[in-house]
């Protein structure tokens, strides 16, 4: 069970990381797509990383729902489920924004995006704070 635990926690930081990085990055993609009126070096890195997370959250999701299962579905195992869903919704909603991007379509403003950013990361603390505390 700790080879589990130890790829959840691997795939989940990968994931992680997208989705801290791919909301600034589009910041700094429209800026450069504003400039160079085309698409550049950043988009096809923002897409990658996106891209590349995306298979990381599966292998997260998977292994999350093992130890799920072998806690039994303790109370607060479904608390984690129900904060993670909503990461999920953020991964989504913010590979939207990525796959208009890619069309030249920037709708977000700065200002929306860095709070879209920082919203993930009170998620992520939530998730933890689960996670360490099991609250019940």
């Amino acid at each position: 069970m700790d080879w589990v635990k130890i790829i959840h926690i691997l795939c989940v930081m990968g994931w992680m990381t997208s989705i801290f990085a791919v909301p600034r990055a589009l910041i700094y993609w429209k800026r450069e797509y504003t400039r160079l009126d085309e698409f550049g070096p950043l988009g096809d890195l923002t897409i990658r990383l996106y891209r590349f997370s995306a298979g990381l959250a599966v292998i997260a999701v998977i292994t999350g729902l093992w130890l799920g299962w072998f806690w039994d579905w303790a109370g607060w195992v479904h608390l984690k489920i129900a904060l993670v869903a909503l990461l999920a919704v953020h991964y989504v909603w913010t590979g939207r924004m990525v796959m208009r991007a890619r069309r030249g379509i920037f709708r977000e403003s700065e200002l929306f995006l860095r709070i879209f950013n920082e919203i993930s990361v009170l998620g992520v603390i939530a998730v933890l704070w689960v996670v360490v505390v099991k609250p019940f």
